[in-house]
């Protein structure tokens, strides 16, 4: 039986384990050293696959939609840092300070690339503009995101965050990789097809993995006693908010726009996402590794949060005629 659009998937319920057994089993003294340098080792392997999959005919493809592409990265990199900042004295009363910055921090981060592309090929939407758009929106996000980061969350709590090392340390353990699984890809691009279905496990495993550290640190740090459960239901709400003003907007500019269906369709799932994948490794690598289980839980939930909604609103632009689509 085919499990309800409504349900968690499985990668979800797998976060929501690892959440619950760095809980009750949180790594500690050498074992959390040995994960802390395991981790490191994952992500770099991460972002490595990420360049080896990464087509440069498909972006160059997709280049000459220069006012989509603008669309996107305006939705991804300016109305969500301003929906974060504007709405502060309505979302920050719902949860604690720590969410907020966490808040904050989604705020700041690219385009989820997968998920974009997925729901955009399933409405049949721009695919070759998707692609570009979702795949720029990560590259950008390398230097963008600590640059807004250390905007927002400077503004937010008073804090001093060093743009230029986060930016440096983001190349170093983030760029780097990806850069040399791109160089790589004439020769290892075959094998990252061919084996797409285990190479997705080695994916979501990092990822996995630096959710069980950050948890683990932030678990040991006090983590739930600090997290009234009113703040997670607020927490909920907020994510909910700033992805329902997300959808509304890119979908009204794009109309606006007079862009066609198919090119509302890519603005509207690339505009709106935020990148789980690229938000938990940047966590790790800009913030202590006590405070990362309190900022990367928004991203957690707004990513369930838009794969549900995402997953309807796809299902009913698949359903428009099909003399709609346009080659």
């Amino acid at each position: 039986m085919a499990r309800s659009r409504f349900l968690p998937d499985n990668f979800t319920l797998s976060l929501l384990t690892t959440v619950a057994l760095a809980s009750l089993l949180p790594a500690s003294g050498g074992v959390a050293r040995f994960f802390e340098g395991l981790t490191v080792a994952a992500v770099g392997l991460l972002f490595f696959l990420h360049g080896a999959k990464l087509s440069r005919e498909a972006i160059v493809a997709g280049l000459s939609h220069w006012r989509l592409h603008l669309v996107v990265v305006a939705s991804t990199f300016v109305l969500f840092p301003l929906l974060g900042w504007a709405l502060r004295p309505v979302l920050q009363p719902l949860v604690t300070p720590e969410l907020y910055l966490g808040v904050l921090f989604l705020c700041a981060l690219p385009a989820t690339v997968q998920s974009a592309i997925a729901f955009t090929a399933m409405a049949r939407g721009n695919m070759p503009a998707a692609i570009c758009s979702a795949s720029a929106s990560t590259l950008m996000g390398i230097v963008i995101t600590p640059l807004l980061t250390g905007l927002l969350l400077s503004r937010a709590a008073g804090m001093q965050h060093d743009a230029l090392d986060s930016i440096g340390r983001i190349l170093l353990q983030l760029f780097v990789p990806f850069i040399a699984g791109h160089l790589l890809r004439p020769w290892i691009g075959g094998f990252t097809k061919r084996h797409a279905p285990v190479l997705k496990f080695v994916d979501q495993g990092s990822i996995l993995l630096v959710v069980y550290t950050a948890f683990s640190a932030a678990v040991t740090e006090g983590l739930w006693k600090q997290m009234p459960l009113p703040a997670l239901a607020g927490l909920v709400a907020v994510c909910a908010v700033i992805l329902a003003l997300a959808l509304l907007s890119t979908t009204w500019v794009s109309r606006r726009l007079g862009f066609s269906k198919e090119d509302e369709i890519t603005v509207v799932f690339c505009g709106s996402k935020k990148s789980l994948a690229s938000g938990v490794p940047m966590a790790k690598v800009l913030f202590a590794s006590h405070a990362v289980g309190a900022i990367v839980l928004p991203l957690m939930v707004f990513h369930q949060m838009q794969l549900m909604v995402c997953a309807v609103l796809a299902q009913r632009y698949a359903r428009r005629p099909q003399a709609a689509s346009q080659d």
